[in-house]
């Protein structure tokens, strides 16, 4: 008993006691080796024999169903409420996961000369994105999160006295040519300046002073015989000092203006809403009575572009979105929104959550499922959104530049791909010296400025110490509704309801049990078969089964056909 007890401390208790009688554990371990053999041998048999048993075998799947669920809990439990308290540095993070951190951790040179008065302990410190809910039946795309947002008057009074520093460049200015020549064999156009490859190059060398390309290069003033031409008294409207704006645009009459919702007082008293139109699409509106003589429909104000620059409406589209500094040259902070997007959140709560708590002053959403730009070029030739020959291209050209694959030593940079339907903006000559860029690479390459944002924004970083704030796309999505475009709500058939046909009754005569108007069958007639009659009513029944099935299965594939916004 003795040797028993001691060789048990030695396997399983401290490890004092095998040291003390090291002779006896051994012995006594080779004098149990044959007695637990057999008790292996007695027990297993049993074992087996209970666990062949089926409603064992159901109770056990149960119970190990029931702790896997429990510990699956308690484990995004734990994700859940430390996954913002954590910083995590690790270079081989997995780049789909969902991470929260402040731009101030990682870009003290982004502080303002002067904040506004406040406590420094942000109400939305302690703010915690809650776990995603458990998939349940079809899943039906991304969705908007919570977001702390603090009351309109604390964001309206946070909002910084001066602007914010902008490293290294202090004065940026424009390249004026009223009769450019384009240089080189591709991209480039009249109204983008055909910058050469040299000149391009020289660009992403930031200094104090520099003179870059931006658009407009026909004309000193911006929407004045430049192309993307704007009436002289809308002219003087944009060169007012706003603080704070939001820009939308519709062009080739392609959306539907969309109300924004939720904006306060102070906001329809302060914040200009300007919507930028071409000439088709203003034609439309008059002629269906949205549009009169006010040029204002809602909140908007609509604001008519003549001599549009392109043919391709998508790349108009991107003149007010990247070069918004230049028709509007005396605007501290801009929210641009895409044409499709209902804004659902004030001017000033976006602004300070995004911008002022997050002490950045450029913000844009990344893309909610891909990181990569090989990736997103890929999906954008399978869709059909652009030329695939332009697209590799493009692709090609910014290889031999360095491009690679997203990977996680980018970190805190989270992504190389935005979804660059919403862009939330302070006006300072970095942030535009940004989108001038970003602007010629699509004006050179393709319209599809996810394609080059990530080129255009390593390029400056490499230079200054200066970085994007690319917010989740969930929480875009919780304060800007995406609606259809104008050609799907018109094409888009109406729903179909799906008709399931009822089973006939069965009308039969009492006394003969035969159909009323059937001729009785002539000549020698049969003797009922019984088991034949319980087949024949369980073929007829399983035959209704499977028609009913198919019929709901057909009213099911009908109904997911019809799109839904996302």
């Amino acid at each position: 008993m003795t040797g028993r007890s001691l060789s048990l401390r030695g396997s399983y208790g401290s490890s004092q006691s095998s040291a003390k009688f090291p002779a006896i554990a051994r012995k006594s371990s080779s004098k149990m080796l044959i007695p637990s053999l057999r008790e292996k041998e007695r027990v297993l048999p049993v074992i087996c024999g209970y666990l062949g048993q089926r409603r064992v075998a159901m109770i056990l799947l149960v119970a190990l169903a029931l702790l896997v669920f429990i510990w699956g809990s308690i484990t995004v439990s734990k994700e859940s409420t430390n996954s913002n308290a954590k910083e995590s540095n690790d270079p081989s993070l997995d780049v789909h996961t969902v991470l929260k951190f402040k731009m101030s951790d990682y870009s003290p040179l982004h502080q303002h000369a002067g904040a506004a008065s406040g406590s420094s302990e942000h109400p939305c410190n302690k703010f915690a994105l809650p776990p995603p809910p458990p998939p349940v039946g079809r899943q039906l795309g991304p969705r908007p999160c919570s977001v702390c947002y603090i009351p309109l008057e604390q964001a309206r009074a946070r909002m910084p006295r001066s602007p914010s520093v902008s490293p290294v460049l202090r004065n940026l200015t424009y390249v004026v040519d009223e009769n450019p020549l384009k240089t080189e064999p591709h991209g480039g156009s009249n109204f983008g300046g055909y910058p050469s490859l040299k000149r391009r190059s020289d660009s992403f060398d930031i200094r104090e002073s520099m003179t870059v390309h931006c658009g407009f290069v026909k004309g000193r003033k911006p929407g004045h015989q430049t192309g993307f031409d704007i009436d002289e008294a809308d002219l003087m409207e944009l060169e007012q000092f706003h603080e704070v704006i939001v820009v939308s645009a519709i062009f080739g009459n392609y959306d539907i203006i969309q109300q924004p919702k939720n904006i306060s007082e102070a906001s329809r008293k302060n914040v200009p809403f300007y919507m930028f139109v071409d000439e088709e699409t203003e034609t439309y509106m008059k002629n269906s009575t949205v549009l009169d003589s006010s040029m204002k429909v809602g909140l908007w104000r609509i604001i008519v572009v003549h001599n549009i620059p392109y043919n391709d409406t998508r790349r108009n589209g991107k003149v007010p979105k990247l070069l918004l500094h230049r028709i509007l040259p005396n605007v501290r902070y801009s929210i641009w929104i895409d044409g499709k997007l209902q804004l659902v959140v004030d001017p000033y709560q976006v602004l300070e959550r995004f911008l002022w708590s997050q002490n950045a002053n450029f913000a844009i959403s990344r893309h909610y499922r891909r990181f990569d730009v090989f990736e997103e070029a890929e999906a954008n030739k399978a869709a059909g959104k652009y030329d695939n020959t332009s697209i590799d291209y493009q692709i090609e050209f910014y290889k031999r530049e360095g491009l690679t694959s997203y990977y996680s030593a980018k970190f805190p940079i989270t992504s190389d791909v935005p979804e660059g339907c919403v862009i939330i903006r302070e006006h300072v000559p970095i942030t535009n010296l940004f989108t001038c860029l970003w602007f010629n690479e699509v004006d050179r390459f393709t319209s599809r400025d996810q394609l080059s944002f990530s080129t255009v924004r390593d390029k400056i970083m490499e230079k200054v110490k200066w970085s994007i704030n690319m917010i989740l796309d969930c929480e875009r999505r919780n304060f800007v509704i995406q609606a259809y475009h104008r050609d799907l709500l018109e094409h888009r058939s109406p729903p179909v309801t799906p008709v399931i046909p009822r089973r006939p009754p069965l009308n039969r005569d009492s006394g003969t049990g035969r159909t009323p108007g059937k001729n009785p069958r002539h000549g020698r007639s049969r003797r009922s078969n019984p088991r034949h009659h319980r087949k024949s009513v369980a073929g007829n029944r399983d035959k209704q089964v499977i028609s009913q099935e198919r019929t709901d299965k057909h009213s099911k594939v009908i109904l997911s056909v019809l799109p839904s916004p996302l």
